[in-house]
């Protein structure tokens, strides 16, 4: 496996924000406290020290999540240590997603672990790696469906509310499709066993994932999270009470949107008002303050502000952060030392500092998770013909086009040396034009632009004739860029972990543990070079 780091810069699918915290642009530096380096996680330990954390809590409810579990003595070893007050977290957090979602779920967990083990190293502290399963997120839309082979999978539960309550049973129709799928090769029976196991043994939709995530990876120490606990939800009564009653978040959040704003960059995440949802079983609604009435959304549910606070305190578990919120709640419950998060994740965070400060709730290091485009030995060995090397794929496919044609020409198909010909001369007629009547120098220059149009037709021209000399290559230049980039989208963004598991079994898990460096700037590129 050969390692190749792209600059962030030369991703074109990444948005302007990402770039500029991952390069730790100056301007971003009054939106975070600690820059991700090592050094500051020494730093960030003897504050984290200073702060309580409810461990006995945490480690009872992570503990009756892992009963059922199999194979799980590493991650109880984990759990056990959160007890001691010189343990630690790092964290990152995702939706339960079906079959693991994109591949980026997988680069998120192991970023994750691997970052753990160096902040482990580097204080002498033990770091647990968590993943956090988001499982009050209720939009279906965005984690019920995976691309497998060209092919859309999708989950229709036919149901609603929060995603991670739903019954793991109803993911039975998309277990019987991709068993059509899979093949019978070693890997293949091995994956098949993780996957049925994970949605035949789960009750909920959060529990498969929890399962599947930890028959993957719980034995490198990843403790899978879900945090929809009566008990953890209680110990953040407080800050739901102020999003209730004062609504300080609206006003903070708003005011650093405001600052990222002046600087260019885009909002990541719009606070409401209230940032907080009522469930009640299959909804997940909005809670609005009308008047002196908390009302939610969608249903005929209304409170008075001493009952919905009286509510709050008999049943927290039903109150349900949204985006804006969740990251205090993460962070509260947690004893953490950094998030691990993609680019657009990690936008919210930097809107969130001053509303961590406020409610006294440290804000953690933000590390970038790795960002990866695995290269497997098809699409070398189809690369090959096109002498490209493999780091020449995050262009444009146009511009990869043009390049490949201009190397196979019979003869030169590009005009450059005429074109800057053509403009000498043009402005040897325009000084002798100026010399005689300065007037005509318009009329020359009108002309030139005319000619270079036509010069420039005959470039076209003489490209696309060339182009059909090579359309069969050029077809598989443009198969295999769609492959590397499907829809011009990153392959993390689009593909699924169970094609790459099929063709490398638990080799492509311990590729990714050799490879992946969060603290390492710079977009991953893997080429799984075999025999070439």
């Amino acid at each position: 496996m050969q390692k190749t780091i792209i600059p962030f810069s030369d991703v074109a699918q990444l948005a302007k924000t990402d770039i500029a915290y991952a390069t730790l642009d100056p301007v971003l530096t009054p939106f975070f406290k600690y820059a991700p380096t090592l050094d500051n996680f020494k730093d960030l330990v003897k504050e984290r020290s200073q702060v309580q954390t409810d461990r006995v809590t945490l480690a009872r409810v992570l503990n009756e999540q892992y009963q059922p579990l199999p194979d799980s003595g590493p991650v109880l070893g984990q759990i056990e240590a959160l007890r001691e007050s010189d343990t630690f977290t790092v964290t990152t957090a995702h939706q339960p997603s079906l079959l693991l979602g994109p591949l980026y779920f997988i680069y998120k967990a192991i970023s994750t672990i691997n970052l753990a083990a160096s902040i482990q190293q580097a204080t002498g502290k033990h770091i647990v790696p968590v993943f956090v399963l988001g499982s009050e997120d209720h939009d279906l839309e965005e984690l019920n469906h995976i691309r497998l082979f060209n092919k859309e999978l999708r989950w229709e539960p036919g149901l609603s509310g929060p995603v991670g309550r739903m019954p793991a049973s109803s993911v039975v129709p998309v277990l019987e499709e991709l068993n059509g799928i899979l093949g019978n090769n070693e890997h293949a029976q091995v994956l098949r066993q993780k996957i049925e196991e994970a949605y035949t043994k789960a009750g909920t939709f959060a529990e498969a994932t929890q399962r599947l995530l930890h028959a993957c990876l719980g034995k490198y120490g990843l403790v899978v999270f879900n945090m929809n606990h009566p008990d953890l939800k209680r110990l953040f009564i407080p800050v739901m009470e102020d999003e209730l009653v004062r609504q300080s978040s609206h006003e903070l959040v708003n005011r650093t949107i405001d600052q990222l704003n002046d600087l260019g960059f885009k909002t990541q995440a719009n606070p409401r008002d209230i940032n907080l949802f009522y469930m009640t079983p299959g909804r997940r609604d909005r809670i609005v303050l009308e008047g002196d009435t908390y009302r939610v959304l969608n249903t005929d549910i209304t409170f008075s502000r001493q009952s919905i606070l009286a509510e709050l305190q008999a049943h927290p578990e039903k109150f349900s952060p949204n985006v804006v919120l969740r990251p205090l709640y993460q962070e509260q419950i947690l004893p953490n030392l950094a998030y691990i998060g993609g680019g657009g994740e990690l936008a919210y965070w930097l809107e969130r500092r001053t509303q961590f400060e406020f409610f006294n709730i440290p804000y953690p290091i933000l590390v970038r998770r790795c960002s990866v485009l695995w290269f497997d030995k098809d699409s070398i060995k189809r690369s090959l013909k096109f002498g490209f090397p493999a780091t020449r794929y995050f262009e444009d496919t146009d511009a990869l086009i043009r390049s490949y044609v201009e190397t196979q020409a019979d003869a030169e198909v590009n005009l450059v040396e005429e074109l800057d010909l053509l403009h000498q001369i043009y402005d040897r007629i325009a000084l002798k034009a100026q010399a005689i009547d300065p007037t005509l120098e318009k009329a020359v220059r009108a002309d030139e632009v005319k000619t270079t149009g036509h010069l420039q037709q005959w470039e076209s021209r003489l490209v696309r004739a060339e182009k059909q000399k090579h359309e069969v290559a050029l077809n598989q230049l443009r198969n295999l860029k769609e492959k590397l980039f499907p829809g011009n989208s990153l392959q993390e963004r689009t593909d699924n972990f169970i094609p790459y598991y099929l063709k490398n079994g638990e080799g492509f898990f311990q590729a990714l543990m050799e490879h992946l460096d969060p603290l390492e700037q710079g977009f991953v590129l893997l080429e799984d070079l075999g025999d070439h």
